[in-house]
């Protein structure tokens, strides 16, 4: 049994990672072994990433990065004290799993019908303010403030701390690994958005997702050239997990209650 669960799950990684390796492997090809049949090559050049060059991506990283960032910083500083209100016995947790069942998608024209009234389509803002508060962050926070010990917070009370003190001098620091972990996912999900910055701020404001579509409509097959890119456009997320892999895994193996 163990050695079938461990062939399963041998499939299961070899089947994620053969795309990731093949997209790494295509951005080093030389264009002519692409289409030559013969990608097995030993020939690896870097000509992909010399042709990146004019294409301008580093403004759509900018914004990508900035905004991203951005969303992270808002949702961490909304989810916990939302998250430390669930817990110390607001009953509020049934509206936050209704938002979490809520599809993005079907927010996306009341949202834009709001950030028109609001004069705020095509700016910043539209990229970040919309997604400032998360009810999986607050989930996810609540979840690691569960695990962790109330008669803390009851002690500090006792010994006249206040609500803020407890919250971020206290429950905070036991709360390191949801929060890295609540916020390398918001970053992620944030960077990887594709229609919604198409439809708000398309040419002002341009990201990472909507640079690559536009680059996978412009530049056809070639594959080599779109594998250079979304080579680049992805390293920003697979450094931010390998910086927090431990958190993220320890947040996670904890369990839900």
């Amino acid at each position: 049994m163990s050695v079938l669960r461990k062939a399963l799950t041998a499939v299961v990684v070899a089947l994620v990672l053969v795309p990731l390796l093949w997209l790494a492997y295509s951005a080093f090809l030389p264009r002519e072994a692409l289409y030559s049949g013969q990608p097995l090559t030993l020939r690896l050049s870097f000509e992909n990433f010399r042709n990146l060059a004019p294409l301008g991506l580093e403004r759509p990283l900018v914004v990508s990065l900035l905004a991203s960032s951005a969303v992270v910083l808002l949702q961490l500083m909304i989810a916990l004290p939302a998250a430390y209100a669930l817990r110390s016995g607001a009953r509020m947790l049934g509206l936050f799993l209704l938002a979490l069942a809520i599809p993005a998608e079907l927010l996306l024209v009341p949202l834009y019908g709001l950030l028109q009234s609001l004069k705020l389509l095509a700016t910043p803002w539209a990229l970040v303010l919309p997604f400032a508060a998360s009810p999986f962050a607050v989930f996810l926070l609540y979840q690691g403030l569960l695990r962790q010990p109330w008669a803390y917070v009851e002690a500090a009370r006792i010994d006249g701390a206040g609500e803020l003190t407890i919250m971020t001098r206290i429950m905070a620091p036991l709360l390191r690994a949801e929060l890295a972990a609540a916020g390398v996912l918001a970053f992620a999900a944030h960077w990887n958005l594709v229609l919604y910055p198409r439809v708000v701020a398309p040419e002002t404001y341009p990201t990472v997702q909507v640079a690559l579509a536009n680059l996978l409509r412009s530049s056809g097959n070639d594959w080599g050239l779109l594998g250079a890119a979304a080579l680049v456009t992805s390293l920003p997320i697979v450094l931010l997990y390998f910086a927090f892999e431990k958190q993220i895994s320890k947040t996670f193996q904890g369990g839900i209650k």
